[in-house]
């Protein structure tokens, strides 16, 4: 997803093209897996988990590799585009399937594991591709990577077990009916709008803090810049540390916990010393993988039918909060400066709040330790 973040300079010189026209190669990707993950859920339950998962794989390495070779500054986002489309095969799927093993294994700490999975994937994707570009250029990224999804889809082949009950398999018309009526589940949509409220305002701040940090007083160079997101590490410890502890303590205080904390973060950037806004940065990763390792897990055991529409539909609303978080935050910041994207971005992470508080009740942790209990 985000292979193109530290090659945006070289795309521009490359291509021609403003840094904000460079910056499309990432917000097209988000925004087509915004639009199209809700598709995937029930796709994967008409025809089988491993089926959607492995081949979705497989062609979106063929899609990677086609980056490395695009024509064009528009080549290259419509195939970024395709990226987009098929990036939700494994992610709007993937806790579904991790559902299924529920009963041979601890569902909670397989969905923080996996989470915890992708934001190691994510700071590979970022530092690799840099790496990469800085010895051969912008397209071996791409390349190297193309070759690692392909790997990756032959394993997800070989060693993913069938899914043993997938719901209305092969029948497509039943899987959306049973998709749009998780829309009706009020414990569900408190999932989502926790899902959307909680990307929007982690995307919102670490988009906008450049400005913060590139203007004086700190008025740091954009290598200096790039530390602060190795903040994001702090979700490898987070989120499956999350995943054991909601063996023990309810899911939905869990998440409220990562939103308080995530929320801690963001004001304590307001403060005028860097290493306060180091440590907010590191604060709000940590609350945020919390929440995050959490709640699709909690939309697993809760949607008792048709799992991965209800796990597609969540993919959906997280990413729909980034599209909005990645724009909204900063026409508070041309008005209200720094202090407005945090205002905007723990607005957003209050409503994500009220939402687990107020309607995701009937908390799923039970379920899990009645399902895993020997």
């Amino acid at each position: 997803m985000y292979i193109t973040q530290p090659l945006l300079p070289l795309l521009g010189a490359e291509y021609g093209v403003s840094a904000a026209t460079a910056g499309t190669t990432i917000s097209a990707v988000v925004l087509v897996i915004a639009l199209s993950s809700s598709a995937y859920g029930p796709i994967a339950d008409a025809l089988g988990y491993r089926t959607v998962m492995a081949g979705g794989c497989a062609v979106l390495a063929l899609a990677t590799l086609g980056c490395a070779f695009a024509p064009g500054f528009g080549a290259l986002i419509a195939l970024r585009g395709l990226q987009g489309l098929l990036v939700p095969a494994v992610s709007a799927v993937a806790v579904a399937y991790l559902g299924e093993l529920r009963g041979k294994r601890d569902p909670g700490a397989l969905v923080g594991a996996y989470i915890g999975a992708t934001v190691l994937g994510g700071l590979c994707g970022r530092v690799g591709s840099g790496l990469i570009a800085q010895v051969a250029g912008w397209r071996a990224p791409f390349v190297v990577f193309a070759a690692i999804t392909a790997l990756a889809a032959a394993g997800l082949f070989l060693s993913l077990e069938q899914t043993r009950h997938p719901v209305s398999r092969g029948t497509f018309a039943g899987a959306y009916r049973e998709m749009a009526a998780h829309l009706k589940d009020r414990r569900l949509l408190g999932a989502y709008a926790v899902a959307a409220s909680l990307f929007f305002g982690f995307i919102g701040v670490f988009t906008y803090l450049p400005y913060l940090l590139a203007a004086p007083p700190f008025s740091l160079s954009t290598g200096a810049i790039a530390w602060f997101y190795a903040s994001y590490a702090a979700g490898v410890v987070a989120a499956p540390l999350a995943g054991r502890l909601s063996h023990w303590v309810t899911r939905r205080a869990l998440i409220a916990a990562g939103f308080a904390v995530a929320m801690a973060g963001m004001l304590l950037t307001l403060a005028h010393a860097l290493a306060a806004i180091a440590v907010g940065t590191v604060v709000l990763c940590a609350g945020m993988f919390v929440a995050q390792a959490i709640a699709p897990a909690y939309v697993n055991v809760t949607a008792q039918t048709a799992k991965a529409a209800a796990n597609s539909l969540y993919q959906a609303f997280y990413y729909s909060g980034a599209v909005l978080g990645s724009t909204l935050p900063g026409f508070a910041l041309e008005r209200y400066g720094w202090s407005g994207v945090v205002v905007t971005c723990v607005g957003s992470l209050t409503i994500g709040l009220v939402a687990d508080l107020a309607l995701c009740t009937g908390d799923a942790g039970a379920v899990d330790r009645e399902l895993t209990a020997p």
